[in-house]
């Protein structure tokens, strides 16, 4: 059993009336592939948010490679090893594709020099290495997805939380996605990842974890997950079951 990099212990948090998460206790073990799925609404997002230190929790704690984080900013978190990715794509679309990945590599500490050469690699390693000269904002929506996921690997995470980075692909574009994502698991990162498309979760994680209604409905192998009637019923639809 791989060691536990990210223990979430007991997370409640509150939006004045709103209850969005209710008691949430996970973790992610060292070079998992850990899905989050759920209904609209669930809770994803604002875990998702709290895990990478954008939201306080009103109770619970966040622990990294044995050290609370429950307080620290997502700058502190980015240096500790945690990095992610977007919903919303967000690139600085004054900067061409190289620039946006220095960025991301100047953020975990390093100089100008190695942050130029760890962001070339980083290019070269998700299939961008012939457009670095692009602007971001010419970029297509694939490789914006894939220039999010750069972003956040030339910080040299050891965890990345991927937030739908397979949003809008095609099913071509997908697979692509999925041997990308299996690529850097080799690597030893550990990955958290949100996604709604089941075709992909499935194979692609070690386990899985269902949100509904801001608490934990079930979690385990993907398998017996999705074969779960309350998931079913709360998230796939008698459709899918069928």
């Amino acid at each position: 059993m791989s060691a536990t990099i990210l223990d979430v212990g007991h997370i409640t948090c509150r939006f004045g009336g709103l209850l969005a998460n209710d008691d949430v206790s996970l973790c992610v073990r060292q070079g998992e592939i850990l899905g989050l799925i759920g209904p609209n609404g669930a809770g994803k997002s604002t875990l998702f948010n709290i895990i990478a230190g954008a939201v306080l929790p009103t109770s619970g704690t966040v622990s990294f490679l044995g050290r609370d984080i429950t307080a620290l900013r997502p700058s502190t978190r980015c240096r500790l090893g945690i990095a992610r990715t977007f919903q919303v794509m967000r690139s600085f679309n004054s900067m061409n594709t190289l620039e946006n990945v220095i960025v991301g590599a100047l953020a975990c500490g390093v100089g100008a020099r190695a942050a130029r050469r760890q962001a070339h690699e980083v290019l070269d390693f998700v299939g961008l290495a012939h457009r670095v000269d692009v602007p971001a904002i010419d970029l297509t929506p694939p490789e914006k997805r894939r220039l999010e996921v750069a972003r956040a690997l030339a910080t040299r995470p050891k965890l990345l939380l991927l937030d739908e980075v397979m949003s809008g692909l095609t099913p071509n574009e997908a697979r692509a996605g999925m041997d990308l994502i299996l690529r850097m698991r080799e690597t030893g990162i550990a990955i958290l990842m949100v996604e709604h498309v089941m075709e992909i979760v499935a194979p692609l994680v070690d386990r899985t974890v269902v949100l509904n209604l801001g608490r934990i409905l079930t979690q385990g192998a993907p398998a017996d997950v999705l074969k779960d009637e309350r998931v079913v019923s709360a998230y796939l639809g008698e459709e899918y079951h069928a």
